[in-house]
């Protein structure tokens, strides 16, 4: 939001300079993120004064030159050789002097120098109107009015506009500074706690009277919910033209192109005020009536941007006999605005409810000033004042006559709040007690009403534009924001507090993954919970009946939560790889979102998403892209670093992996991962695999025990066994690991596969697997009839139950 500081003078009267203005305003809360300077031409005509042509003569070497004394006021007469035709002595000129940087057409600088003319020095330049972007004529120089003195700065005598413009980061909540007169508001509470005392000055509306009730256009207000209060009056035998330059300049210095008197008044009421205005072309209204109800859905209407929109059945639309005319809050028809021809206009000033106009504004993918101000909320009680406001100021500018009474229709007044404040409560909340009469006085600064005292605290009425002050929590943050958050002092002491927690701690459980997953060169991310409503279809097992819609939504991709959290890894996997980042091991700790017929439902994952290659491309070893039993290796190695070994593998039916597993305890599902459907991959233009896991975060945590087994290590060596196994294309290796260790469960302590080979020289669907057994006993070393004794039963009941035979 851009705030001028001249404009702010309007309100205030203040001599501070603007970076100490832009400190305070900030210490407010109405963070300054910046300030520029703004001039209404460009350069300002610094170094351009008025001259004073002594003589002129002709260019000894040059027919179409003169050259000329010029007296700048200084007592030093100046050489300046002219070539325009109607340059003479006598005349007060416009001089740009040595080192004046002018601009051409543009907009490109150019410096004055001093230099020769045909070998006759030149100190400055005698400038015609458009040489000094004060005109088009280039016809000869400017000459000015003869009692103008020499010397005397051009900016002083053609009036160019300086000023200072703050750029404020405002925060949504702060609606009532979303104006000039807000934030002078703020200002003037932050000067009064400085001992800094000055008044609000208000534009008066004194002069407001009916000059004839020739023109009424009747209200109906049909939709008293979605239209608290409406507004009108009538201005009729007006001229519509360019602003007066004074209009235009406040508006281009908040970064406005004036559009002509009329519009131009509304948005500098808007701006001056915070409440936005609109004016119709009365001789366009049918019937000399406006209704304000809702749109019939399907309705056709083009708005001021020449878009045709399509209405939606709770759009709030502003209407007569033929139909909508504008968008209530949000934006004008193209119809009804007002043109050069407009003699007549209805000019509106309302209170729309917020979340009506915020909707509306969504649904159609407008973001006008009014509908930031409107879906923010706006002070209700301002709208006949500013509408008499716009009306005397269009009067200045435009003429014509108020040719009705203001027609104010409020069926029911928005009330102010009503709050009570504990003094207890303030110092608990700011750590340190306030002045009693400290804090009456910043509260009477903000304009919040003192209705009663007593010595536990302040009985109080909160002004209704302030919308984000409805709790004594709100008013101690006002007092502490005026107050100064720097003036709160601090002791040397230092208080801490240590809470009793077990091992098993949500958030001790995630940091130990976390640490580790980040050991493994896995990244953390964090999704957005809102998305699309479509992603459901992407897969069966999720059901758009379940989704968590938004009532408010920002935009309709971000309109419900979200119910898995693959399609977030799968938007961050796409961003990554559209920036030439295709290697990618992310995780993240989220939720998802269920409206299940029971109710709502929230349930809390750990995701890992891995794809691309294992490692970065290097001279020693060549590139190997991530597989499926790597990626197990990183689930598993989770599920043993939280001590949870005792788990069954079983097949996943999942329609969104090409191939996948399902660890379970008992009959909860702890994680599911696998390949990554390429049809759902080509939804996101991902061409690459990608290997995704879902843990069942909230069903780990109950398993999770934080107790610790330790086991001594075995003072006797393991002994290994190989077996090449010649097995079915359908065996797999998960089914020879639970056979063998069903044979052997005391001295078999680990079995790995280290080759599999399909191809040449084996039969037709077969293939083989070589796999490793690592025997040992702690109590003694193992003898060759033990170990020949075991690896025979294993190998018989992979033959019996398999099939396999040994190669």
């Amino acid at each position: 939001m851009r705030i001028s500081y001249n404009w702010l003078k309007q309100f205030i009267k203040l001599d501070w300079k603007s970076d100490e203005t832009a400190a305070l305003l900030t210490d407010l809360g109405l963070e300054v993120e910046g300030v520029e300077k703004y001039e209404s031409l460009k350069g300002g005509l610094e170094g351009v004064v008025i001259g004073h042509v002594l003589t002129r003569i002709q260019h000894p070497n040059a027919d179409r030159l003169s050259v000329t004394t010029v007296d700048l006021g200084d007592g030093n007469p100046v050489q300046i050789v002219c070539g325009a035709p109607n340059v003479a002595a006598g005349q007060k000129v416009a001089v740009a002097t040595i080192g004046t940087t002018l601009y051409d057409k543009e907009g490109n600088a150019f410096q004055i120098k001093k230099g020769k003319i045909r070998g006759e020095d030149s100190h400055g330049m005698i400038c015609a109107e458009d040489e000094l972007g004060l005109g088009e004529s280039h016809d000869g120089i400017m000459v000015l009015h003869e009692d103008l003195v020499p010397g005397t700065p051009a900016a002083k005598v053609f009036e160019i506009v300086t000023d200072e413009v703050f750029e404020i980061g405002l925060t949504p909540n702060r609606a009532d500074a979303m104006s000039h007169l807000g934030v002078a508001r703020d200002l003037r509470a932050g000067l009064n706690q400085k001992n800094v005392h000055t008044e609000l000055i208000t534009p008066s509306v004194s002069n407001f009277r009916v000059d004839k009730r020739t023109l009424k256009i009747d209200i109906k207000l049909e939709d008293a919910k979605r239209a608290p209060r409406y507004c009108g009056v009538t201005i009729s035998g007006i001229t519509v033209q360019p602003s007066p330059a004074w209009l235009q300049n406040r508006l281009k210095a908040i970064g406005l192109s004036p559009k002509n008197n009329v519009v131009d008044v509304t948005n500098y009421v808007m701006h001056e005020l915070g409440q936005p205005l609109h004016a119709f072309d009365a001789a366009k209204i049918k019937g000399n009536r406006v209704y304000i109800k809702t749109a019939e859905a399907g309705t056709k209407f083009v708005t001021l941007d020449d878009v045709e929109r399509i209405l939606h059945e709770e759009d709030l639309i502003i209407a007569d006999e033929n139909g909508p005319m504008a968008l209530a809050g949000v934006l004008g028809g193209k119809k009804s605005g007002v043109g050069e021809g407009t003699s007549t206009v209805f000019l509106e000033s309302a209170y729309f409810n917020p979340v009506t106009v915020r909707k509306t504004a969504k649904r159609h993918s407008i973001n006008s000033d009014a509908s930031f101000r409107f879906e923010r909320g706006i002070d209700p009680t301002i709208a006949q004042y500013a509408l008499k406001r716009a009306a005397l100021l269009i009067q200045e500018t435009a003429g014509g006559e108020i040719t009705s009474d203001i027609e104010d229709i409020y069926p029911k007044k928005i009330e102010d709040f009503s709050v009570f404040l504990n003094f207890d409560t303030v110092t608990k909340v700011i750590g340190q007690e306030l002045p009693k009469e400290t804090i009456k006085k910043i509260l009477v600064s903000l304009d919040i009403k003192i209705t009663s005292m007593s010595e536990k605290g302040l009985g109080l009425i909160i002004p209704s534009y302030r919308v984000d002050v409805d709790r004594e929590i709100d008013v101690i943050e006002e007092i502490l924001r005026v107050y100064g958050y720097n003036n709160i002092s601090f002791t040397q002491k230092f208080n801490a507090s240590i809470s009793n927690s077990t091992r098993t701690e949500d958030y001790k459980l995630q940091n130990v993954v976390a640490a580790q997953l980040t050991s493994l060169g896995f990244n953390e991310m964090m999704a957005n919970s809102l998305t699309t409503p479509d992603y459901v279809k992407l897969s069966e097992n999720l059901k758009e009946e379940f989704n968590v819609l938004m009532l408010n939504p920002l935009s309709n991709d971000l309109s419900a939560m979200r119910q898995s959290l693959l399609f977030s890894a799968l938007e961050a996997v796409s961003f990554n790889i559209n920036r030439r980042r295709a290697d990618l091991k992310l995780f993240e700790f989220g939720k998802s979102y269920h409206k299940m017929p029971g109710g709502y439902e929230e349930n809390k994952h750990l995701t890992l998403t891995v794809t691309g290659n294992r490692q970065q491309e290097n001279w020693l070893q060549p590139q190997k892209g991530t597989d499926f039993f790597m990626f197990k290796g990183y689930v598993t190695s989770i599920l043993n670093r939280l001590g949870l070994n005792k788990w069954q593998s079983q097949p996943l039916q999942n329609d969104v992996f090409a191939e996948g597993i399902a660890f379970a305890v008992g009959h909860d599902v702890i994680v599911e991962f696998g390949s990554v459907k390429k049809q759902v991959n080509k939804h996101f233009d991902i061409k690459q695999e990608v290997f995704f896991a879902d843990f069942n975060w909230g069903a780990i945590t109950k398993l999770v025990t934080g107790k610790v087994k330790y086991t001594e290590i075995a003072k006797f060596p393991e002994v290994r066994r190989d077996l090449a196994l010649l097995v079915d294309e359908t065996v797999t290796f998960d089914s020879i690991f639970a056979i063998a260790r069903q044979t052997e469960k005391a001295l078999l302590k680990d079995i790995s596969l280290f080759d599999v080979y399909q191809g040449a020289n084996l039969p037709e669907g077969k293939k083989s697997y070589a796999v490793s057994f690592m025997l040992q006993d702690s109590t003694k070393t193992l003898t060759d009839d033990q170990i020949d004794k075991v690896m025979s039963k294993i190998r018989q009941n992979l033959e019996k139950q398999t099939g396999a035979q040994l190669r």
